[in-house]
């Protein structure tokens, strides 16, 4: 086998102590705590609302906040009473045709002064009672004859207003009425009635008002005698009421339609009901019962349930990423830093929207961003874990969203959630752009839409309900906030964790990067290399759980640096002379040296990320340039002079190998170089020549510095022969199968 061949090559044993916060399983542990209480105090305060001990007529010693939002009865009556208040007294305008009270009192005047039986002192007395019985006479009929049409208060108050304004006509009027003639009467007769139907015509609340408007309809009129304007005038004054009056039945009913119309005032979740120190009444004590918040009994088993719940969950990302990492824990204490960060954001999230959320708009709950945790997740960590994360979140949003009496868990919210949380993962686990993060976002409102009209269906509501629509609309727009939260979230990630994503990995892979460019243009051979160096790399990091993407990438720009002076590298000396022959040891030495540290100033300026740079910075460690030393060493001795110089002066100058990518893309530059130096490489070649590249880094202590165990470098040994057998399969020689052919 060729692990223990490569284990007996090495003839040591390795042993790599992981050490720092990142490995301890302390800080493990406070995480796991942190996310514990998480869950706990975002579960238990829409679980477990609290209870206090009350007493009336005692301090309270606590502020006391709603748990939910509930009627605020004493404040919705202050409120319905002062609505009424703000009621204005409603009129009522009736129809009286006065007029007809004019035309019936000089019809009187006509016939009894016609009459020459009756003498002028008997016509004047019988004019004082005759003409005021017209008019109350006209009122009584009136109002017998529109009960049907009017209340009867509206006219009872039209008899008292009438009566209260009726006016008195002066006792000379009489004497002036009786001495009217025949031509006299059937003149004023048409001047009277227009008079008293156009003032009428107004809206009159005071008779008086208008009263003092006859006497100049009167100058106007074609009335040429004194005496005849002034028995119109007084009989117009007599005729004229009020006909706009105050309507008791309708300002009673605009009040009671004023108070029906006034708001219910609640106490608002999270509104204090009762601040610290506040004297205890027996309106407050009531309220405090309607809201359930009195301690009438200790019961801890709410508290223990949420508890134990909050463990579950923990317990469920315990042993997922426990098992995934086959034994050993899968992500190092950093990653599980930045995952209870995600979990803090999205409960955050959900926590804020379901302030805004009540029992009558509780599908306010459906824009939440629910899928934002997993799209991080799936983007910055794993997609196993992704899967893992939505079953979660689905559970929490069936508690925090739920806004119902009786039950635990409101199921609908949870199962919106699990399916906005699998689209996504489905629609961004294989993202290249940034922009495949905004097609998730529409994948989820498509799918959140679509399973919130589904539910609808199964309830048996109608599309046109106006809170459908709404909830439609909420878990639309909800695929769209949270593509925004997810852009916006990635570069803090990113930076703040200085982890790459696939994202970023992927863009900057693209050949058409100025850096990737330049390396091409001006050291092709360089570049071929790297893109070499890239697949072993990738292939052996995959082979022990490391990041295969950065390898590939980080391999890439790895010899950036060689950009700078490419004819001093051999894989650019293309139908040249190699310039080392010519120039001192220690010059070159200079020259080769230089190149990681040229390429970490060159990423820099190009603002690659940090991991790339340490790639670049890293990849050569501390090794050992043995062609230079001997050369000067044999210089040295052909000029007869003592050697000025030691090993430590012709090594890389470092630093060592941090990560696994780092030494992993070390290993595969020193395999990919020295194998293509092999003319005609055959299994045994490739096999020693691999082992022997390892043991010599392992022996120079190149990996002191990094988290690689012995097993994985032996697995990583083991990928790149399996990868350059593949690469170089037309070179590699088979002696076996060679002779097998030849015999037969």
């Amino acid at each position: 086998m060729f692990q223990k061949k490569l284990s007996s090559v090495l003839g040591t044993t390795f042993q790599y102590k992981m050490t720092g916060w990142k490995y301890s399983v302390g800080v493990r542990f406070l995480l796991f705590l942190f996310l514990t209480l998480l869950f706990y105090f975002s579960l238990a305060s829409h679980l477990v609302p609290e209870k206090y001990n009350i007493q009336v007529g005692l301090p309270s010693d606590k502020q006391i906040l709603a748990p939910a939002q509930v009627a605020n009865n004493k404040a919705t009556l202050k409120a319905q009473e002062q609505a009424a208040e703000r009621v204005q007294p409603i009129f009522t305008i009736i129809p009286l045709r006065n007029q007809d009270i004019t035309e019936q009192m000089i019809n009187r005047i006509e016939n009894l002064n016609q009459d020459d039986a009756i003498s002028f002192t008997e016509k004047v007395g019988i004019y004082r009672t005759a003409i005021p019985d017209i008019h109350h006479q006209y009122i009584t009929e009136f109002m017998n004859s529109n009960r049907s049409n009017f209340t009867s208060k509206l006219l009872e108050e039209m008899r008292s207003k009438v009566s209260e304004q009726e006016y008195r006509i002066p006792e000379e009027t009489y004497i002036k009425v009786a001495r009217l003639t025949a031509d006299d009467i059937a003149q004023i007769k048409p001047v009277a009635r227009d008079i008293v139907t156009k003032l009428m015509n107004d809206q009159i609340t005071d008779a008086e008002t208008v009263r003092a408007k006859v006497a100049e309809l009167v100058n106007t009129s074609s009335l040429n005698k004194r005496a005849q304007r002034e028995v119109v005038q007084e009989l117009a004054r007599f005729s004229l009421t009020p006909n706009k009056f105050f309507d008791e039945d309708k300002t009673r009913d605009a009040k009671v339609q004023a108070r029906e119309n006034t708001q219910t005032i609640f106490i608002k979740q999270g509104d204090i009901v009762v601040h610290k120190g506040e004297i205890i009444t027996q309106e407050t004590y009531q309220l405090l019962d309607e809201l359930e918040l009195l301690k009438n009994e200790v019961n801890y088993w709410p508290q223990f349930g949420v508890l134990i719940l909050s463990i579950l969950l923990s317990l469920v990302l315990f042993m997922f990423i426990r098992q995934s990492g086959g034994g050993n824990f899968k992500f190092h204490n950093a990653q599980l830093l930045m995952l209870v960060l995600i979990f803090f954001l999205n409960i955050i999230a959900m926590q804020i929207v379901s302030l805004a959320q009540t029992k009558e708009v509780p599908y306010i709950g459906f824009i939440a961003p629910v899928a934002m945790g997993v799209m991080l997740v799936t983007l910055l960590l794993d997609l196993s874990l992704a899967f893992i994360c939505a079953f979660i979140f689905s559970v929490m949003s069936s508690v925090i969203f739920n806004v119902g009496q009786g039950q635990i868990f409101d199921f609908q919210f949870g199962f919106v959630t699990a399916v906005v949380s699998f689209a996504s993962v489905f629609a961004i686990h294989r993202a290249s752009q940034r922009s495949t993060i905004l097609k998730a976002g529409i994948m989820i409102c498509l799918f959140g839409a679509l399973t919130v009209a589904m539910l609808t269906m199964l309830n048996g509501d109608s599309f046109a309900q106006k809170d459908v629509l709404y909830a439609i609309g909420f878990a639309f727009a909800s695929g769209l906030l949270t593509a925004v939260l997810v852009i916006g979230l990635m570069p803090f990630f990113e930076v703040t964790f200085g982890i790459l994503s696939a994202l970023k990995l992927v863009e900057l892979s693209n050949p058409n990067h100025p850096l990737l460019r330049k390396l091409l243009t001006e050291t092709p051979g360089t570049y071929h290399h790297s893109v070499m160096v890239g697949n072993l790399s990738e292939a052996a990091a995959e082979s022990i759980g490391a990041n295969g993407l950065l390898c590939r990438v980080g391999s890439f720009y790895h010899d950036i640096g060689k950009t700078k002076r490419p004819s001093y590298f051999i894989e650019n000396q293309t139908n040249i002379e190699n310039p080392h022959d010519s120039i001192d040891p220690k010059l070159s030495k200079s020259i080769i040296t230089a190149h990681p540290r040229d390429g970490v100033e060159m990423l820099k300026d190009y603002k690659i990320p940090k991991p790339i740079r340490d790639i670049a910075e890293q990849h050569h460690g501390t090794t050992f340039l043995k062609f230079f030393y001997y050369k000067a060493l044999k210089q040295a001795e052909e000029q007869g002079i003592e050697p000025d110089f030691t090993e430590d002066d012709y090594r890389y100058p470092g630093p060592k190998a941090q990560s696994k990518e780092s030494a992993i893309v070390g290993i595969s530059d020193c395999v990919e170089a020295a194998v293509r130096s092999l003319r005609n490489p055959t299994v045994d070649q490739i096999e020693t020549l691999i082992s022997k590249i390892v043991k010599d880094r392992l022996d120079d202590q190149q990996y002191n510095e990094c988290d690689l165990t012995m097993k994985e470098l032996d697995t990583v040994a083991h990928s790149l022969k399996e990868t350059v057998m593949g690469i170089f399969h037309s070179r590699i020689e088979y002696p076996e199968d060679v002779k097998a052919k030849t015999k037969s």
